[in-house]
């Protein structure tokens, strides 16, 4: 039998790089396998050198439905180099990406076992989890759920998770009972959906270890789906102003 679960990814910021090199750190617009496999693998306390556990994850099928796509923010770091390496240590600028506002809906798909223990896991990590950098933890109610359907019809049934502010602009802008949402997703998923596009991306980790990272590739797919968007609620409230410090009231 297979499971699915639920996953909520959202936070002031995120940061997801597949392309990263030296003093630039890009984001990618959505979290990749490689780095969703990683916090797992961090949850349940595996090492970064531990290929055959790696390997496992892997075969989980893999999708991420965009709620609320963010913005691009550009961070303006100064680092210094190793002592170890120079003698003279001597600070330089490095370039790093960051996504923000943003929230995404990862849904996982497996045998029951392998399900059931990365629940146990997420509800009770070895290792801190986090969302691209070790500054950026994961939410409070990252863990939605699970489910008995298969990937698509979960992400279907799931109504839209964007936060209220958002929603309220959104619907001024016309948006109805129910809103169009992008899944990307491994593409065996969707050979029975309409594939508005396609691609190959780098994202399987084959190994964490420091001494040289690797990654595999997979074929990525894009569809949209439609999901009930709870407009309704918020379109009669008080404004309600984007507050990022407002999760922390009552801490």
């Amino acid at each position: 039998m297979m499971k699915t679960i639920l996953l909520k990814f959202s936070g002031p910021l995120q940061s997801y790089g597949t392309s990263s090199h030296f003093q630039t750190r890009y984001t990618d617009n959505y979290p990749s396998k490689s780095a969703v496999l990683g916090l797992l693998a961090a949850c349940l306390g595996y090492r970064r050198d531990e290929e055959e556990k790696l390997r496992e994850l892997s075969t989980l099928k893999f999708a991420v439905r965009i709620d609320q796509q963010g913005g691009l923010l550009k961070d303006y770091h100064i680092a210094i180099t190793d002592k170890e390496i120079v003698e003279i240590p001597q600070t330089y600028v490095t370039n790093r990406y960051y996504l923000e506002d943003a929230l995404f809906i990862v849904a996982l798909s497996g045998m029951d076992e392998l399900i059931d223990t990365l629940i146990k896991a997420i509800k009770s990590p070895y290792f801190q989890p986090f969302m691209g950098r070790r500054s950026l933890p994961v939410p409070v109610d990252f863990f939605l759920g699970e489910s008995a359907e298969d990937i698509l019809d979960s992400l279907r049934n799931l109504p839209w998770q964007a936060a209220p502010w958002y929603k309220k602009k959104k619907g001024k802008q016309g948006v109805g009972e129910k809103i169009s949402l992008e899944v990307y997703a491994d593409e065996e998923i969707l050979k029975d959906e309409k594939i508005s596009k396609s691609k190959l991306r780098r994202d399987i980790p084959i190994t964490f270890s420091p001494k040289g990272r690797q990654f595999a590739f997979r074929q990525e797919a894009c569809i949209s789906i439609e999901v009930l968007s709870g407009i309704e609620k918020v379109l009669g409230a008080e404004d309600i102003e984007h507050d990022v410090f407002s999760t922390l009231e009552g801490a």
